[in-house]
């Protein structure tokens, strides 16, 4: 009986060692002051910042879901990196924190190394956009787990914030204004439904136009990161929420306090023109259940700061809290 090799099972480790030698360069641009070591350890190093009175340490963790299976039907593999950061990072700062630094875990049936560095760069860019360091990651090729061309990811990011600032409950007040920032697309929600109705349903094709360009473009357009945006407003910031997989009636609730609610103006809302046309096909309340409509982040601020914010950022109002049974109005 001839041996077996690893190889023969499906895993290659030359692979698995070019591969790693190959997203050196990217990842080492995202590093910063804090970074202990490099790539190749058991562990990444990173030492906590100064200047914290209470310092609290916050993590996250998230994927990309079925937005993964567009990429490898279309062989883009570019984007889908900048996806899984910032779902990671964007939850981060809801509670105040700052990104620091992130790991990911890439699991693929055949790994392909082109491929697999594409994925990396594009974390590479989430981690620069949001000014945390990828100090580390798993690759796990599995064939008998996976099939060859599917691949998941998984992400996972580590920030730091004041203690004193994580309460945000306690800032939401009545009277303060509810600011919109617009997202970049679908983001990384609902795509189960999108493929549904845009590929069974419509029997459309990646390459369809849409607005002047292949659907795919809007369909794999990355997940728009905030940290920015709230690192230069915080002080004027008195909560924020994330809108992911159930919209605005579902994750502004998370950082309002009880006798406290949001009244949105649906006529307010940027909707973007992927939304106004899936609104075709899918009951409204579904849509504002499913996807963020157009608002990739929800800002509280004082009434005092809603010109001050507009001007630094592009967020516009879309409503205001008032006293009542804590919950959502589109009115």
């Amino acid at each position: 009986m001839e041996k077996v090799s690893y190889k023969d099972a499906g895993v290659d480790i030359d692979a698995g060692n070019d591969f790693v030698e190959a997203i050196k360069a990217d990842v080492k641009s995202t590093f910063d002051e804090n970074v202990i070591g490099g790539i190749g350890s058991f562990a990444g190093a990173y030492a906590l910042p100064s200047g914290y009175k209470e310092p609290v340490i916050l993590s996250a963790t998230d994927g990309v879901g079925t937005k993964l299976k567009l990429a490898i039907e279309s062989n883009r593999f570019d984007t889908v990196g900048i996806d899984l950061v910032a779902m990671c990072v964007n939850d981060l700062i809801c509670n105040f924190g700052t990104p620091m630094f992130f790991l990911d875990y890439y699991a693929t049936g055949h790994l392909v190394p082109k491929n697999a560095k594409d994925v990396v760069a594009g974390i590479a860019e989430g981690c620069r956009r949001s000014e945390c360091s990828l100090v580390g990651g798993e690759t796990a090729e599995m064939p008998g787990m996976y099939s060859n061309d599917d691949f998941d990811l998984a992400g996972f990011a580590v920030g730091i914030a004041e203690r004193s600032e994580m309460d945000t409950l306690a800032n939401v007040k009545e009277g303060q204004a509810i600011l919109a920032l617009p997202s970049s697309g679908v983001h990384s929600n609902g795509y189960s439904l999108v493929r549904k109705l845009f590929f069974e349903k419509l029997g459309m094709s990646l390459d369809a136009d849409f607005n002047g360009k292949p659907l795919i473009d809007t369909l794999l357009e990355p997940t728009r990161i905030y940290v920015k945006e709230f690192k230069a407003n915080r002080d004027k910031i008195k909560a924020l929420a994330h809108i992911t997989g159930g919209g605005i009636v579902e994750n502004l609730p998370r950082v309002l306090p009880d006798g406290m609610r949001a009244q949105i103006s649906k006529e307010s809302l940027q909707i973007l023109p992927i939304f106004e046309f899936m609104s075709q096909y899918v009951d409204g309340e579904e849509m504002f259940r499913t996807f963020n409509m157009g608002v990739g982040m929800v800002l509280v601020v004082d009434a005092a700061d809603v010109e001050a914010v507009c001007t630094n950022t592009d967020a516009y109002v879309i409503g205001t809290m008032i006293k009542g049974e804590k919950g959502v109005d589109l009115v």
